[in-house]
């Protein structure tokens, strides 16, 4: 035995098995302390830990019960009788975690292979051995690195964050490593008021306030605040990382929004409508499958022909037109002889191309407009014959391609739809999709989706291409055809939104960014983390009436997003509510105080490698307390999150000193 490890034995192992060790510690102490070379040593911590040597190698272990004998009774002291505190026996259990392997550079190895003998020595543990633990040691690399004009800078960049500091070892920080943390998804789960919010900001607040090394430059991190609290928490940032805020203003309100501080620019939030995909407006609109569905795709694809120059959608526009007028002048239907010829006269008005529009009407002494319609002649079935010449044996019907339009022409759009199928014998159709033209009209006055309805002659060309626009929000610039790097925080402030508009417009963001990244050249070069906050509102395992397919784009991206560099963060107080499929993801998960027995029994299922004594600490953690595990610490660890400075908006109400006031005081309202 080497001989610093002479000077830290404390006790001797009585009793192997394979999931537990007992440790009798050596006589003379009352008080379970050891008094080592470095400092004093309470042993009897539960979450300690306790190093067995086996030959070169050390067995880990986990400090789980500790109980003493009185030397006259073969069994611990049950009666509550006193004890000769200085003579009894006292006890550790154990329980096995890892071993430190001599062969590989004494790094920590969870699992145990080789037990220890029978009354092997039992030594305390000091801060580098934590470090082996916990893969900590090196917190930095230095490297050389060469900017895009090749000038070269050398810096650090470090191997882990700091988030706080164990409870179980005094002082000693706790560290994540930044890969294997931010190189998959993670949960951050508590009851409210736990700390959540906290938590995030002050991740992100390490990660981006290290002066000593390089900057996180290349991070990418979107946030979805439905509570309207994180703006506060990253307006000290240093001036080199920037943000961008973007607030959905339900009043319709158009002011430009001030940045609080350096490094942020701030505006309204707006969504292009023609951004989203045929499944998200059938979402939108809560169009029902079987009939609803067919009329609005094929309504985003009349979009699409709309004031396009093209033969081919000329063609199809002048075959859809002709097709609805000859339904409108002959179709079936209560309609009287003049209503009918009002309505085909406003298809061509609406529609209309230069071959076929409204002006064609003057041919055939026709002008509905000014109510001039003959009363005599054959001039209706001469005007019939000239829209034959424009229906075709065979079209091919435009698809919705995401081009721009304005929001109210899709109004039309639905119309000349239905007006189509009526001309093709369904006759039911326009009382069938009743139920989606009114959801259709609700949404188009709804100031909650004002976001949306988008003008796209406010937009410069390059902003209406969903790719450019996805390409600001998660913070590249283009300078001189090459992409830059713009931003590092994004935080999209959906407080004053309404539920389905959280989960339509985060579906659609998703999305976007998973599309985008999945076609990048080289895949996986461009990392982005989606933070999701109260992510049981848009990842619900049972999700709401609202969207009952937005969560589908989050399970994919728990699923496939690793591949491509996109990432999760989720933070939920109801881990039982949360997608199964998003959760059993997560790599790495940062619990706060949870009590409710669903939600318990909840991470239990989705992280069968976690003990069950790990469990049992979850229902008494104080506030700004937090057990971590996953594959970014080598073991599960109950530390302090840092202090978070500036906060969140999220603090507690102060209940006292709200309600105690005297006569006529000034209520916190504005």
């Amino acid at each position: 035995m080497p001989d610093d490890d002479k000077g830290r034995v404390i006790g001797k192992v009585t009793n192997v098995s394979a999931d537990r060790l007992v440790v009798e510690l050596h006589r003379g102490n009352d008080n379970f302390t050891v008094v080592g070379f470095d400092d004093v040593h309470y042993v009897a911590r539960l979450g300690s830990f306790v190093l067995v040597p086996v030959q070169a190698d050390y067995v880990v272990c986990e400090v789980t019960g500790l109980w003493e004998k009185d030397p006259q009774s073969s069994r611990p002291n049950q009666s509550g009788t006193e004890m000769d505190k200085a003579a009894s026996a006292k006890f550790l259990d154990l329980t096995p975690l890892g071993m430190i392997r001599s062969n590989m550079q004494a790094k920590f190895e969870f699992g145990v292979s080789v037990f220890p003998p029978l009354y092997a020595d039992a030594l305390y543990a000091r801060d580098e051995d934590l470090d082996r633990v916990f893969q900590v040691a090196d917190p930095c690399n230095k490297v050389d690195l060469r900017d895009r004009a090749g000038t070269e800078h050398t810096g650090t960049i470090p191997v882990s964050l700091e988030v706080g500091t164990s409870v179980v070892f005094k002082g000693y920080p706790v560290k994540v490593r930044i890969d294997e943390f931010f190189g998959g998804h993670v949960a951050i789960l508590g009851n409210t008021g736990s700390g959540k919010s906290c938590t995030v900001a002050t991740i992100l607040q390490s990660l981006f306030e290290r002066p000593e090394e390089f900057a996180a430059r290349g991070a990418s991190f979107v946030l979805f605040d439905v509570n309207g609290e994180y703006r506060p928490a990253f307006s000290e940032l240093p001036a080199r990382i920037n943000r961008l805020y973007l607030r959905a203003n339900t009043e319709g309100s158009t002011e430009d929004l001030m940045p609080i501080s350096m490094g942020e620019t701030a505006s309204n939030f707006q969504l292009p409508h023609w951004f989203m995909s045929v499944e998200e407006w059938e979402l939108l609109l809560r169009a029902s499958e079987r009939t609803q569905q067919p009329v609005l795709r094929m309504a985003l694809g009349f979009t699409s022909i709309l004031g396009q120059d093209g033969e081919d959608s000329i063609k199809a526009r002048n075959h859809i037109i002709a097709l609805s007028v000859k339904e409108c002048l002959h179709g079936a239907g209560g309609d009287s002889p003049v209503s009918k010829r009002q309505k085909a006269w406003m298809v061509l008005d609406t529609f209309g191309t230069d071959d076929l529009g409204a002006s064609v009407l003057t041919d055939f002494n026709w002008n509905p407009k000014y109510g001039n319609f003959p009363e005599h002649g054959d001039w209706e079935r001469q005007f019939i014959d000239h829209l034959e010449g424009f229906i075709e044996d065979e079209i091919v019907f435009p698809k919705y391609q995401n081009m721009p339009f304005d929001f109210n022409v899709l109004s039309n759009c639905l119309d000349l739809a239905l007006l189509f199928q009526e001309a093709h014998g369904n006759r039911q159709i326009r009382d069938h999709c009743s139920q989606m033209i009114t959801r259709f009209k609700w949404v188009s006055e709804r100031e909650e989706f004002s976001f949306l309805r988008c003008d796209p002659n406010s937009f410069a060309e390059n902003e209406k291409i969903p790719s450019t626009f996805i390409e600001g929000l998660i913070g590249v610039s283009r300078e001189g055809g090459y992409p830059s790097k713009s931003g590092q925080i994004t935080i999209i402030d959906l407080n004053d939104a309404a539920d389905e508009v959280v989960e339509i417009a985060a579906a659609v963001i998703a999305r976007m960014v998973f599309e985008k990244l999945r076609r990048a050249t080289p895949r996986n070069k461009y990392p982005v983390h989606m933070i999701l906050e109260e992510a049981h509102r848009y990842i619900a395992q049972k999700p709401s009436r609202y969207a009952i397919d937005a969560s589908r784009i989050f399970e994919r991206i728990a699923k496939e997003g690793r591949k491509y560099g996109v990432f999760l963060l989720v933070a939920s107080q109801r881990p039982s509510e949360l997608s199964r499929t998003v959760l059993s993801q997560c790599s790495n998960f940062v619990v706060h105080r949870i009590q409710n027995p669903d939600d318990l029994a909840h991470i239990r299922q989705m992280t069968p490698f976690i003990s069950e004594s790990v469990l049992k600490r979850l229902p008494s953690l104080p506030k700004q307390h937090a057990l971590i595990f996953g594959n970014a610490v080598n073991i599960p660890t109950t530390f302090k999150v840092r202090n978070v400075d500036p906060a969140p908006d999220s603090n507690d109400t102060e209940i006292r000193e709200i309600w105690f006031r005297p006569e006529k005081f000034e209520v916190g309202l504005t």
